[in-house]
């Protein structure tokens, strides 16, 4: 009498597996003759990946293409098989292995809830989607979400922000198709008459510009839309950072930016939190009041702001010798430890978002930032006017020439 088994792990992989093998012309699978149990996600899946899987099989046009293919896995692929006859034994062993298993990062996590989101899309489309997401650099889309577009969200509203993780990536799940609460048919509304317009021939032959269906501080809409945006926003922050002289729409062969990207100012911990800070209120500004291709007006609109931006997250690293998260976290909510007069420790990210314009905005950074006294900048003041292959070497020069820095050191 022959021996049957229960599968404890592997089951959806098992099956994928025999399935393959039979598009591709195997016989006698007697793993697909088993029943499994009557739900409605094996009534569902299991044929769908069944035609997924045969179309793929079809594509290959020469048969002998087909057979060596099935050879190559019935004689090099391996299956390890481990078998036991105490279930606690069993489920033990299930637990370790998927413990020791790789963790997945929050935005890989989302891309699996958006796919699930997306069931109503043919496969052709779903597997362009999937392909676009894949093809971008994967840890730079990772710092994307977690240390960009994450903490945007919470600084917006006045919160700290610390990390992304599995327990907080509800941010960025969004309104689905489901929701008919009023907020919820708002913001689908609004993406779906932006989307509509911005491919229908209306942009092309009145000359408007494309519309954004974005913004950093509003929900996402689930599904398809949520990878739209995050190829829109690993973009545009792809432009903020290059500063080359003719690429890119925002920052463009930027003075302080030169001296930004030297190398040193770009290693440490005290330095990366504060360009990060310098970054991400360039972000929100742009997703805010930048169009698609800016005007004049615009970027030099922009090219004031990045000063502003500029003095506020710099003179945090000039009133520090150790920068840390939690200064970072302080100078942002406006807070400092008792005792300590920290200048210019205040929320930029809510001032942009409570702006109706840019205007309105560089009226209320004037009346916000101040200079920093030079007694209290405990960065190296000695070499503001050392220049190197045309870029100025320390970041206070460009305090010292936008006048925020002040005392009889400064000349």
């Amino acid at each position: 009498m022959a021996d049957f088994y229960n599968i404890v792990d592997g089951q959806q992989r098992t099956i994928t597996f025999a399935l393959l093998l039979r598009t591709l012309g195997a016989d006698g699978i007697r793993f697909l003759e088993q029943s499994l149990v009557n739900n409605p996600h094996n009534i569902r899946n299991i044929p769908s990946n069944y035609r997924v899987l045969e179309r793929r099989a079809n594509n290959i046009a020469d048969d002998r293409d087909r057979k060596e293919l099935l050879d190559y896995i019935q004689d090099h692929c391996e299956l390890i098989v481990v078998i036991t006859d105490d279930l606690s034994e069993a489920f033990q062993f299930f637990d370790s292995q998927n413990a020791r298993g790789k963790k997945l990062y929050p935005h890989d996590l989302l891309k699996a809830y958006h796919l699930r989101e997306m069931n109503d899309l043919d496969v052709d489309e779903t597997e362009k989607i999937v392909k676009s997401w894949e093809d971008l650099d994967q840890k730079e889309l990772s710092e994307l979400f977690s240390d960009y577009l994450y903490r945007v969200k919470e600084w917006t509203k006045g919160n700290r922000a610390w990390e992304l993780t599995e327990h907080n990536i509800h941010k960025f799940k969004g309104v689905t198709r489901h929701d008919n609460f009023p907020y919820a048919q708002f913001y689908k509304g609004a993406f779906s008459y932006a989307d509509m317009i911005n491919n229908s021939a209306m942009p092309f032959v009145s000359g408007i510009r494309n519309l954004k269906p974005f913004q950093l501080d509003t929900p996402i809409v689930a599904g398809k839309p949520f990878f739209d945006y995050a190829r829109h926003y690993f973009d545009i922050l792809k432009d903020i950072q290059n500063n080359d002289k003719y690429e890119g729409y925002y920052i463009n062969d930027n003075d302080i930016v030169k001296t930004l990207n030297l190398r040193t100012y770009r290693n440490g911990v005290g330095n990366r939190i504060t360009r990060l800070l310098f970054d991400t209120a360039i972000l929100l500004y742009v997703d805010r009041f930048c169009p698609e291709r800016p005007t004049k007006a615009d970027t030099e609109m922009l090219d004031q702001f990045v000063v502003f931006a500029f003095i506020w997250a710099y003179s945090l690293r000039a009133q520090y010798y150790n920068v840390s998260w939690l200064a970072a976290q302080n100078y942002i909510m406006g807070t400092a430890p008792a005792g300590v007069g920290v200048k210019n420790a205040l929320n930029i990210y809510k001032l942009i978002t409570d702006a109706d314009s840019p205007a309105s905005l560089l009226s209320a950074l004037s009346d916000s930032i101040v200079p920093l006294p030079v007694s209290i900048i405990v960065a190296k003041k000695d070499n503001v006017e050392e220049k190197e292959d045309d870029v100025y070497q320390n970041y206070l020069h460009y305090f010292k020439v936008n006048k925020f820095m002040e005392g009889e050191d400064e000349d």
